[in-house]
């Protein structure tokens, strides 16, 4: 029996349980439904530390 993954659609904004949509619209999987629930905000903290590092390394 597998495990149940969440995945967050970026088309409806919605939190999908098991892989339902295009793969196109999703990000994940999550192992919670709460995880999914943040892929925004922790894709947008992640590349907020990204453009950190590369100005960084600008200097």
């Amino acid at each position: 029996m597998s495990e149940t993954q969440y995945w967050y659609n970026t088309a409806t904004r919605e939190v999908e349980e098991g892989h339902k949509s295009s793969w196109t619209n999703l990000m994940g999987p999550y192992a919670t439904r709460a995880e999914a629930e943040q892929a925004l905000s922790r894709a947008a903290a992640r590349n907020q530390a990204w453009d950190d590092q590369d100005a960084r390394d600008r200097r």
